[in-house]
């Protein structure tokens, strides 16, 4: 049996690769529409003038979609092998859920309101998507390093705190360089003043955004244990 098929593995399969589609979907048609230079622009970037915009919004609000579903089932999955080994405190969990959940709702302000149109209000929204997220992966990383070797390999640990030290890494200069960009627009010269910054700002978004990607594929396995099941009770006289 396909291992995304077992437990609840395919509700962070279906976030990986629904996202990793949105991405290359979104910078294919505008890099073809002739809307963005094909070279590093920014993901926003991608989704900001029609077709692509309807492409990118409708996907990236599905994706935030399953972003919050599969940070709540992380919780509930982590609530309860906490009950049965007692290996962190629950405010710890439900912080780290409460900072992703706050991430999603970014992550759907980037989608729904383009760049070039609303951008106070668009960049707000990336950067708590980006921030919420980082800070989320490195609190799940501790979690899982406290749980181990009974609830996770010494593996998977060093992988999620890798991608977490990576994108805490790359987040610091993301943000700096893009503070430093003068102007918003979607085509660049080198010869700009402030293409360098550009550059490296949209080397760290990429390298953060698809180092979310990465670090939702470690739950995979995590998930596949683990099954929903709905009751449905009638009270009273019917």
């Amino acid at each position: 049996m396909l291992c995304f098929l077992r437990g609840m593995a395919l509700i962070p399969f279906l976030l990986v690769t629904w996202s990793s589609a949105a991405f290359i979907i979104s910078y294919v048609v505008a890099v073809l529409s002739g809307h963005v230079n094909p070279f590093l622009p920014y993901i926003s970037d991608t989704g900001t003038t029609p077709p692509e915009s309807g492409i990118f919004g409708f996907m990236i609000n599905f994706s935030a979609f399953l972003s919050a579903a599969t940070m709540y089932t992380r919780y509930k999955i982590v609530e309860k092998q906490n009950q049965t080994s007692d290996f962190s405190t629950p405010v710890f969990n439900l912080v780290s859920l409460v900072l992703g959940l706050v991430g999603c709702i970014g992550l759907g302000i980037v989608a729904n309101f383009q760049e070039l149109t609303v951008p106070v209000v668009h960049d707000g929204g990336a950067l708590l998507a980006f921030v919420c997220g980082v800070v989320y992966t490195l609190l799940q990383s501790i979690i899982s390093y406290k749980s181990c070797p009974q609830w996770n390999s010494l593996s998977t640990c060093r992988i999620r705190m890798a991608i977490s030290a990576v994108s805490s890494a790359a987040i610091i200069p993301m943000i700096a360089c893009a503070s430093l960009i003068s102007v918003t627009k979607l085509e660049w010269n080198p010869k700009e003043k402030d293409y360098v910054y550009h550059v490296v700002s949209a080397i760290c978004e990429w390298t953060v955004a698809f180092g979310f990607i990465f670090y939702f594929l470690t739950f995979i396995y995590d998930f596949q244990s683990v099954t929903l099941r709905i009751s449905t009770e009638i009270n009273g006289d019917v």
